[in-house]
């Protein structure tokens, strides 16, 4: 794969941190937006090259910054408009609520009886009781509440909440996802993605339980009217009131983290891309064409009948048992030799039983890389498709970005690569892409990856620090030639 050259042109700077990047034609107005959503709980769309303000739900979102010194995973984490919202003003929005911080899943004194933080939770190969942890107390130990809410532009112009489509009671400060919410261009639905909780090595092994819904694709119809506007706090699909649970379809579970999906048009059909943030080793981008979604329905019988359904053809990304392409490893220093690594693998167990069931990813890149021509990734942040015209070696490959490349600070820089889907349907290489923009002194973390409606365009959210409460940092660019 050949090695590519961009330029990023500035749209927007000083601002927030920014977690989404979508387009949209305002209804009545007759040019494509890019609206930018910050992790604060402000939207802003550029109009007339002019920022303006769509929204600002600051005083909904959760106080940010008291776990981990302002580095944080909650709040403003996705965005999504209705494919009719010109017509209908509809939009979604997934966030952290205020005043619902918890003490965290895993009490501190539990926790330091098992040599971790709850933040940072590392099993021990060697004593069983760390590898099959239970979370209980839900209704208590529990760090914060995500909701995901149906919106809509009225004809004054002003946003206005509809109703809450989900309540959702999450164990620890990471791992909600970003980008969250992505409407399908096959089936009309919303799509949400959700991070297995957080933490670290998914203590509870919630990615493969069918019940839990951290950890999941969840696809959400929304033109289904459940007439209930306030449902209840819930961390399992059977604690739903039947009238959601009818709503919603499984497409796959053995998600860690991810930075939305996305789809991208080929013979009449859409590939789908997603990525899982890694743990130690490696970060993965999947992608997928057919798949059978499994409705919350179905699963909820099955577990009653102590059954399991029918999987054939449903995805599984393979966590916790699988980091990518690898058995989950467990890693610390080695005493003989310092200057190496112990690996062990963490989850044998799980690791096997989800050997023949899950997905191969697309394509890996590593925390640790020899090869000259790569780069040592963090955190994959953004995977979209491009299709345009503007960057000739980009066009039909799949773009994506990591937060901060492996000793490249201070500053820190973040990492732009590409790959593309084989004819032959094999595991692909990636290839670095280029930049020429200075960005001076300062750290330059890459938080976000957007494209326009018919993904002839890319937009890069970039950041000069990892911590939320260092505010104004952000700024957007175009990718161009």
């Amino acid at each position: 794969m050949i090695k590519v050259k961009v330029s990023l042109r500035p749209i927007v700077s000083k601002i927030n941190l920014p977690t989404v990047l979508k387009t949209t034609i305002l209804p009545g107005d007759s040019i494509e937006r890019l609206f930018i959503a910050t992790q604060v709980g402000e939207i802003f769309y550029i109009g007339d090259g002019v920022i303006r303000t769509f929204l600002d739900i600051r005083s909904r979102i959760i106080k940010q910054g008291v776990s981990g010194g302002g580095y944080d995973e909650r709040g403003l984490l996705g965005l999504a408009f209705h494919p009719q919202f010109y017509y209908n003003g509809l939009f979604y929005l997934h966030y952290s609520v205020a005043g619902t911080q918890g003490p965290g899943a895993l009490p501190d004194s539990e926790a330091a009886s098992q040599g971790a933080l709850p933040e940072f939770f590392k099993p021990n190969p060697c004593d069983p009781g760390t590898l099959n942890l239970k979370w209980i107390n839900r209704e208590i130990q529990y760090d914060h509440i995500d909701t995901v809410e149906e919106w809509i532009l009225t004809s004054s112009g002003q946003p206005q909440q509809r109703r809450t489509l989900l309540h959702l009671r999450r164990p620890f400060f990471n791992h909600n996802g970003v980008n969250s919410l992505n409407f399908s261009p096959e089936t009309g639905k919303l799509v949400l993605t959700t991070g297995d909780g957080g933490s670290g090595y998914d203590p509870f092994n919630l990615s493969q339980d069918d019940m839990e819904i951290a950890g999941k694709i969840i696809e959400i119809d929304v033109a289904k009217d459940t007439s209930i506007y306030n449902p209840p706090v819930v961390t399992r699909f059977n604690e739903l009131p039947v009238p959601i649970q009818e709503m919603l379809t499984v497409i796959a579970k053995g998600v860690r983290n991810i930075p939305g999906i996305s789809f991208q048009r080929f013979n009449h059909q859409y590939i789908k891309y997603a990525g899982n943030v890694g743990q130690d080793l490696v970060e993965s981008i999947f992608s997928f064409v057919h798949y059978k979604p499994i409705p919350v329905t179905q699963l909820i019988q099955a577990s009653l009948m102590n059954s399991e359904p029918d999987q054939e053809g449903f995805i599984n990304f393979g966590w916790r048992g699988w980091e990518g392409a690898f058995p989950t490893s467990f890693i610390r220093g080695c005493s003989t030799n310092p200057t190496l690594d112990e690996k062990t693998i963490a989850y044998y167990n799980d690791a096997v039983k989800t050997s023949v069931r899950r997905l191969q990813p697309l394509t890996s890149y590593f925390h640790k890389d020899p090869r000259p021509d790569k780069f040592e990734g963090t955190a994959l942040t953004g995977v979209q498709p491009y299709m345009g015209n503007g960057i000739p070696d980009l066009k039909g490959s799949v773009v994506f970005t990591d937060f901060a490349r492996q000793g490249s600070g201070p500053p820190v820089r973040g990492a732009l690569a590409y790959t593309r889907v084989r004819t032959d349907c094999k595991r692909n290489d990636f290839s670095v892409i280029e930049s020429n923009y200075d960005f001076g002194s300062q750290s330059a973390f890459y938080a976000s990856l957007g494209t326009n409606l018919d993904q002839t365009r890319l937009y890069l959210g970039v950041y000069g620090s990892m911590n939320v409460t260092d505010y104004n940092q952000g700024t957007v660019f175009e990718i161009v030639k």
